[in-house]
């Protein structure tokens, strides 16, 4: 890895960091998005990262799990991972989704405060309110990333 490289992945593990992740998730993605061959084993992400072999082994199941990175056939005993195309726009679908249990557990929240409880109520509303514009509109934005994705490819 060279040290412009080396940047890049330390920068995206900061990324990750910044947006709830770990650093060494984001090292790992970072590194997974610009390596060459594309896809890496665990030994050899540990290796290029710097990072015992657990710890990638233990990140690497949790991008798997989140959908951001999959786990290639090998001829050998050591899997292959890489990028998973479209990996942020499933994690922003997954979360985005899970947004629907804040409304239920709002409307619980309301059910169990008078009339008289209006700042309560207020924030509760709010709350509810939010998550079900997540929700709701959740679908559209992602069929406008589609869009804007698709139109920055052809430019």
């Amino acid at each position: 890895m060279s040290p412009d490289e080396a940047e890049f992945v330390d920068r995206i593990g900061l990324f990750f960091e910044a947006i709830g992740g770990t650093r060494t998730m984001g090292r790992i993605y970072g590194w997974l998005m610009i390596c060459d061959p594309p896809q890496q084993s665990l030994a050899e992400l540990a290796a290029a990262l710097s990072v015992s072999k657990a710890s990638v082994s233990t990140v690497a199941r949790q991008l798997h799990d989140g959908g951001m990175i999959e786990r290639l056939p090998a001829a050998t005993r050591q899997h292959q991972y890489r990028v998973t195309p479209g990996g942020f726009t499933q994690v922003l679908t997954a979360q985005l989704s899970r947004m629907r249990g804040g409304i239920d557990t709002a409307t619980f929240g309301l059910s169990l405060l008078g009339a008289d409880r209006v700042e309560q109520r207020e924030r509760l509303e709010d709350f509810r309110d939010f998550c079900d514009f997540c929700t709701s509109d959740g679908d559209a934005m992602t069929q406008r990333w589609a869009k804007f994705r698709a139109e920055r490819r052809t430019r």
